[in-house]
């Protein structure tokens, strides 16, 4: 079976006091509505991993990057025994050079979180297992399974 490809983008700067930040917004609707999340979403048909990327850092976030500006570091499986629907594989991107100012879209509304002090209690339950290594260049790739509250990570491989 083939599961629904995804992607994710964690765009980073450093604040005026000099501290590492990543943008990130709590989602508005669909799937994970009401955690804290990355920019992006599904591939449409023909799109590329990277081409998704850009297209739904501009939907949701009001942002332009250019494709060669991000850093592919990871490629994680989400199984959803209990909603198989729900189940996607999601190609991970990390990007630092970006241009325009964040703004809120229907999807979700962008704020900078220091990456010292994540809100992982508050995003999807995988975040926290890998999320800060990405931030420091450590690339992943895992596959994580979820329980029957759909939001507790049961296994990880």
């Amino acid at each position: 079976m083939t599961l629904p490809q995804v992607c994710v983008c964690y765009l980073t700067r450093l604040s005026p006091e000099g501290n590492r930040q990543v943008l990130l917004g709590r989602k508005k609707k669909g799937l994970g509505v009401g955690n804290i999340v990355g920019l992006g979403g599904k591939l449409e048909i023909g799109e590329s991993a990277v081409d998704a990327a850009v297209r739904e850092i501009e939907e949701e976030s009001g942002l332009v990057v250019a494709a060669s500006a991000l850093t592919e570091l990871g490629y994680l499986t989400y199984l959803f025994p209990h909603r198989q629907e729900w189940s996607q594989e999601s190609t991970v991107f990390v990007c630092d050079d970006w241009s325009g100012t964040p703004r809120e879209s229907n999807e979700m509304n962008p704020v900078w979180f220091d990456v010292a002090s994540l809100p992982v209690d508050e995003m999807w339950d995988d975040a926290r297992h890998w999320l800060p290594g990405v931030l420091d260049g450590v690339p992943v790739r895992a596959t994580f399974t979820f329980g029957a509250d759909l939001e507790s990570v049961v296994s990880r491989a």
